[in-house]
Order: C-alpha cells, then sequence, then structure tokens
C-alpha cells in the first residue's frame, strides 16, 4: 500500500500547482461558431515542466484502433478514428503506477487522424486526472468537420431482371460484356436497379433496328 500512495501523492503535487492558474481555452475554432478550447500543445507546455518536477512519468498503451472512412460534404474523403488507450502515471522515485483508460476521436482529411486521436485520448487523460481547471463549459476540438449522410445500399437488379436483360441481349446480338462496359459494372448482376429500364429501352432499340435491317435486306 505504501509503494502505491507514492504516485498518487505525485499526481497531487501535479494537480496542486495546475489548481492555482489552470490552462484558459486561449484557442478559438476557426470554423462554425468560433468555440474557445485547449489544444495539445497547450497541454503539453504547462503539463511537462510539472511532471519532470515531481518525477511523474505518464506512458502510453494502445488496446484498440478503429478507422472508418467516411464522405465530406464537399465530396472529399474523411478518416474517422478511434483509438482505446491505457495511460500508466509512473512514479519515478519507487515505480508505483496508476493506469488511467481514456478513448481518442478526431477526423483528417490525409493521414493525420490517429496522431489526432492519440492527441485527444492524452488530452483528456490529463484534463480529468488532473482536474485542470479553466473558465466556461467544457472543450472541443479545434476543427469541426460537416460530415456528409451516410449513402443508402445500393438496390442491384435481380436475377429475373438480370435473365430478362440476357434474353433481350442476345436476340439483339449484343453481349453482356458490351452492356457491362457501357455501364461501367462488372457483371450484369452488379447492375443498379435505377439503370434496368434505360438498358432494357437500348437493347429493344437495337433489337427493333436489327429486326428493320434483316427485313429491307429480304426485301431487296
Amino acid at each position: 500500500m505504501g509503494r502505491k500512495m507514492s504516485v498518487y501523492k505525485a499526481i497531487n503535487k501535479v494537480q496542486t500547482d495546475l489548481a492555482k492558474a489552470g490552462i484558459s481555452k486561449s484557442r478559438k475554432n476557426q470554423q462554425g461558431s468560433g468555440y474557445n478550447f485547449r489544444g495539445i500543445d497547450d497541454i503539453y507546455n504547462v503539463v511537462s515542466p510539472l511532471l519532470a518536477e515531481h518525477g511523474l512519468c505518464i506512458l502510453p498503451r494502445v488496446l484498440s484502433r478503429e478507422c472508418i472512412e467516411r464522405q465530406s460534404k464537399s465530396g472529399g474523403a474523411l478518416f474517422y478514428t478511434t483509438v482505446e488507450v491505457e495511460f500508466d502515471f509512473v512514479c519515478a522515485e519507487d515505480g508505483s503506477l496508476h493506469t488511467v483508460k481514456t478513448f481518442g476521436e478526431a477526423m483528417d482529411s490525409s493521414d493525420k487522424s490517429t496522431n489526432k486521436a492519440m492527441s485527444a485520448a492524452y488530452k483528456y487523460a490529463c484534463l480529468q486526472a488532473f482536474a485542470i481547471p479553466t473558465e466556461g463549459d467544457n472543450d472541443a476540438d479545434a476543427t469541426t468537420h460537416e460530415i456528409a449522410p451516410r449513402a443508402k445500399p445500393i438496390e442491384l437488379i435481380t436475377p429475373e431482371q438480370v435473365g430478362q436483360i440476357q434474353h433481350i441481349a442476345d436476340a439483339a446480338g449484343v453481349s453482356a460484356e458490351n452492356i457491362c462496359k457501357t455501364c461501367g459494372i462488372a457483371s450484369l448482376n452488379m447492375m443498379p436497379v435505377q439503370m434496368f429500364d434505360g438498358v432494357i429501352k437500348k437493347l429493344n432499340l437495337s433489337l427493333n433496328k436489327g429486326k428493320q435491317n434483316e427485313s429491307e435486306n429480304a426485301t431487296a
């Protein structure tokens, strides 16, 4: 029990120093309502010297990571990442530790979403473990992304409709490969249902034109 108490004393010393001034929300979000927030650099700049002074180390351990690609309203890619992270608060004096687990979430349009999620997890682990004071409401992240609604699953044509297309295509002398190439699909089974009527109409036109040509040739 004595060894365990050392890490809590170190955490409390950091809390004591932070309680005097806290970390204000000095940064302003440039999007949306322009709310104020505390960035990860604000946390590092204030907390790091205190950790060194009071012999406390914070060591991260990632338990899980999930990354989902979403689409922004402008049509670009957004990578939404969630990480589950444990932070060991270790007393340098005797190695006693206490583990804090937090989650970090972030979005980015390139390859920084995991980095941002890790920073968010660390930021909130410190804010909550040290009870860092500030004014106003709970803070948010620096950026706000507008996400497009999830697209509805594409409805494909039925096997019966595939057979109908194939039957008319054979009669018109049009190959399934040519139909797929025109529609930009891998196979007839992958045809969206909204394309069906247009494909049938074109195939019937080709079929009727072929019959008309045969009739004219026979007459000649």
